[in-house]
Parts: C-alpha cells; sequence; structure tokens
C-alpha cells in the first residue's frame, strides 16, 4: 500500500467523533479523551485513549466502540486501543466543560432554561408498586427513544438499582458524579453508596442533602424526562422535592382498595400544598386475569378513579387517571430480575397498559414543566397573592 492510500489521522478522528462516552453521552474527542492517533505504514492504526478515572466500570465497552469506528474507516487495517487515565488537571478541564466554571454545582432542573418534564412519582403507602411503575415508565419512554434518569429518592426503600438490573458504582471526576445507564436510562440511588444491604438510618436534614447532591452533583446530561422514584407518604422528601424542583409534577400510584385510595389522595393534595401541579393518577394491580379470560379483583375497584375525582375537585384543575395497570406476577419477577416488563414483555397486558401511561407522558413537549416559575413553595395554599 503506497503512502497516499493510508487511511489518514482526520479520517480517523472523524470516525471517533461518532463515538460517545457512554457514562457522559458525548463524543470522546468533544471531552478531551483522545490521546494520539498514529497510521503505520502497513495500515495499522494504534489509538491512545483517556479514562476519566483508572477503575472507569466501561473501559472494556470504550475500547470496543474506538476499535469498531475505527476499523470502519476504508484503508484502516489491523487496530490496537491503548488506554491511559486522566491526571487532575485533566479532570479538571473536563468538569468545567460539563459543568461550567461554578463554585458550587446548581441544580440543573431548577434553572430557568431547563426543558427537563420532572415528574415526582409518589404513594400514599408502601406496597402499591410505585418503583416497579416508575422503573417500566423509565423503560418504556427510553425505548421511544427519549433521554431518560430516574432517581431514587425512596433513600430507606431504595430498589432501582435491582430493579434496572445494574449494581454499577458511579463514576466520580472530581466532585460530578457520572451515573450508570441500564436498559437506556441513567440512575442514581443511595444503593450505589452503601455497602451490601446496609440499612439508611438518616433524619430529615440529611435526607435533604442527599437529594440535593443527587440532583446537582451528579451529570445527569440533556434529559428529556427525569422520574423520581419518592418514598411513601408525605414526609422531608416530597416537601424538598418541591423546594428543590418547584416545576417537578406529581403522578399518584395508587391500588383499587379504597384504604390506599384515601391515602394516595393525601399523598396527591400535597400539592396544594407546594403549589405543584398533579399529572395524573395511575392504579396498579387493578385486576387479574385468570387462564379462562374471566378477571377478579382481589384489592377491589374504583381506587384510582376515586383519587382523579377528589383530586381534580380539590386543586380545581382536571387530574386525570392515567392508566390501570393489571395484576401479573411477571411484572413482579421483572423487578427481581432486573428485566423491566415492558421490555420483556411489552404486549402482555400489564407491559401494554405501562406503556400506554408512557405515551401519555412521552406526547407531552417539552416546555415549562421543569422551569423555575419563581413559586414560593414555603407559602400555605390559603395565603393571599
Amino acid at each position: 500500500m503506497t503512502q497516499a492510500t493510508l487511511p489518514t489521522e482526520s479520517a480517523i478522528r472523524a470516525a471517533l467523533a461518532k463515538v460517545e462516552d457512554p457514562e457522559i453521552g458525548k463524543p470522546i474527542t468533544d471531552l478531551g479523551m483522545v490521546k494520539s492517533i498514529a497510521v503505520a505504514d502497513d495500515a495499522s492504526v494504534a489509538i491512545e485513549i483517556y479514562l476519566t478515572t483508572s477503575g472507569c466500570p466501561l473501559k472494556t465497552e470504550i475500547t470496543q466502540r474506538v476499535t469498531t469506528a475505527a476499523a470502519d474507516v476504508a484503508g484502516v487495517g489491523r487496530v490496537s486501543v491503548e488506554l491511559d487515565v486522566m491526571d487532575d488537571e485533566q479532570r479538571t478541564e473536563l468538569r468545567k466543560s460539563l459543568r461550567g466554571d461554578r463554585a458550587e454545582p446548581v441544580i440543573p432542573f431548577a434553572q430557568p432554561g431547563s426543558l427537563t418534564r420532572v415528574y415526582a412519582v409518589a404513594s400514599g403507602k408502601g406496597g402499591v408498586g410505585k418503583s416497579s411503575v416508575t422503573v417500566n415508565l423509565a423503560a418504556a419512554l427510553a425505548d421511544r427513544g427519549l433521554k431518560v434518569g430516574v432517581l431514587d429518592a425512596d433513600i430507606y426503600g431504595h430498589s432501582v438499582p435491582r430493579m434496572l438490573g445494574n449494581d454499577a458504582k458511579p463514576t466520580q471526576v472530581e466532585k460530578m458524579i457520572l451515573p450508570p445507564m441500564s436498559h437506556g436510562v441513567k440512575f442514581i440511588s443511595i444503593a450505589q453508596f452503601t455497602s451490601g444491604n446496609t440499612p439508611v438510618v438518616w433524619r430529615g436534614p440529611m435526607l435533604h442533602r442527599a437529594l440535593q447532591q443527587f440532583l446537582a452533583d451528579v451529570f445527569w446530561g440533556d434529559l428529556d424526562i427525569l422520574l423520581l422514584d419518592l418514598p411513601p407518604g408525605t414526609g422531608d422528601v416530597a416537601i424538598s422535592v418541591a423546594q428543590l424542583i418547584p416545576g417537578a409534577e406529581i403522578l399518584v400510584v395508587t391500588t383499587p382498595q379504597q384504604a390506599a385510595a384515601e391515602v394516595a389522595e393525601r399523598a396527591g393534595a400535597i400539592a396544594l400544598q407546594t403549589r405543584q401541579k398533579i399529572m395524573g393518577v395511575v392504579e396498579n394491580m387493578s385486576w387479574m386475569e385468570l387462564p379462562d379470560g374471566s378477571r377478579i379483583e382481589p384489592f377491589g375497584s374504583g381506587g384510582g378513579a376515586r383519587v382523579s375525582e377528589r383530586l381534580t375537585v380539590a386543586v380545581g384543575a382536571e387530574v386525570p387517571l392515567l392508566g390501570q395497570i393489571p395484576l401479573d406476577t411477571a411484572l413482579r419477577e421483572g423487578g427481581d430480575e432486573g428485566m423491566p416488563l415492558v421490555l420483556s414483555a411489552p404486549d402482555s397486558a400489564a407491559g401494554a397498559a405501562l406503556r400506554q401511561v408512557a405515551d401519555r407522558l412521552a406526547v407531552r413537549k417539552r416546555g415549562l414543566a421543569g422551569m423555575n416559575l419563581g413559586i414560593d413553595t414555603t407559602r400555605s395554599a390559603g395565603a393571599k397573592s
């Protein structure tokens, strides 16, 4: 092969510009991760790549992506990839390029220019399948091509990593945290910072600080939708969400049982205190389909409709019943195995119902939801303007 027909460094660099860092979601060429490119006389190519940290959990994936991209360039022979690690100065420059040169990180979803839709998934009591609904909605939205994140704000009862089938630890670049991704969904949870199944024993101020860090210190990138899996009830975390992200909308999960519906109604009504919008209600475990095609309602009926109707009256605006999810053992099994039902069995009764709810969330245009409207959440609902 003559020198004139050898692949050029610029052609290979152009190919690498299409390779995104799997954690950050931006081209490695823009992130300063390409250390060098050398083309030998036999058309073999040696590429050196900077990793953000020596313990980068996705180094193998990065190596494969770089190798594939370079090998696709016309005339390229054997491709070898060597890995190096950024020094402190390079990491600082990376952080500044992503987050700016602020002394303290800010919450991007509370900034006037944010177009991310933030949904806080709430329930009045535990055991209604709130986390299962959150994870499946996130997976269904990501499957539509949207950029989605899940913040596991249920600090005491965290379960999102297991339900997404990924126990990877986040990568930390200085004070910036890069969340892992599973099924196309970025996620963060206190479970990634504790050892084993250690319980979290914190008071309210620590919960607030943890939530603040997950929102500000984590590099979420340009998300279309962020789902927050709230703990049951109307406690500290729900109040903190209203203070930290005033534009977040409430998504209430209940079961058909009247007792559960009454408690869920209280969880939704917290929006009266915080001046937040209620996106709608999802009724889980609505019925069970039997082999003969008939249905039974082990938890009664009407709970979701009741919550929808009463919240509509309470807030003076429509709070729709977004969907009814049948009781399906595959939904629970998918959570245990880390494979959301909307991906493993999208045409099942429960999978289809969840995807329909996700469709209703996805069709809403990016707009004022997610923007800080300057509302004082500390004022009571009865305060005068």
